[in-house]
């Protein structure tokens, strides 16, 4: 396979060391996306162009490749009054905007009477990524796809998802959706 090549397929993604499910399409809809638009981790994208169609592989992205360590220094304690009007909860995510004007993601970690704990890591930081996939479709994207960066039919910026969820995130650890496919 190459760049610019529109892969179409269903994928399983688990913790490569407990085995636990993170993620999966196998019960929905494949996704589709361009290859070398940066709509799924890259490491992700270097094993697939390396594979030849349609096909069934499985691989592990260490964390190294995948989303990096775990940073404690990540996780902040702030001021509850910064969350005013939001029904705050343990495990939601919220989206802000960092110093730079970047989107960030963050999950609530912990809530007391005057502070809220988050957590700016992405939530695969720190784990080996096991991929199964099936690959049903490849196709040369058109020249619309390629300008545009979305697949002809889809509903979102190409991954197949309008949440924005597939893959294990971008390779920058902040994306749409909950855990996706880092569609940015």
């Amino acid at each position: 396979m190459e760049k610019n090549t529109v892969v179409s397929m269903f994928y399983e993604l688990k913790d490569a060391n407990t085995n636990e499910v993170l993620e999966s399409n196998l019960y929905s809809e494949p996704i589709s996306f361009i290859l070398g638009k940066g709509q799924v981790l890259e490491s992700l994208e270097e094993e697939i162009l390396k594979l030849d169609g349609p096909c069934n592989a499985d691989f592990v992205i260490k964390k190294e490749k995948a989303l990096g360590e775990y940073d404690e220094s990540a996780v902040q304690t702030l001021p509850k009054e910064q969350f005013a009007g939001i029904e705050l909860k343990v495990g939601m995510e919220l989206f802000g905007e960092s110093e730079n004007g970047e989107t960030v993601r963050v999950t609530v970690k912990e809530i007391k009477d005057d502070t809220v704990t988050v957590d700016y890591n992405h939530a695969y930081a720190g784990k080996d990524l096991l991929f199964s996939l099936n690959i049903l479709d490849v196709r040369a994207a058109t020249e619309d796809e390629i300008l545009t960066g979305i697949v002809a039919g889809s509903r979102s910026c190409g991954c197949g998802h309008s949440d924005g969820g597939c893959c294990g995130g971008g390779g920058h650890g902040h994306h749409h959706g909950h855990h996706g496919c880092g569609c940015h």
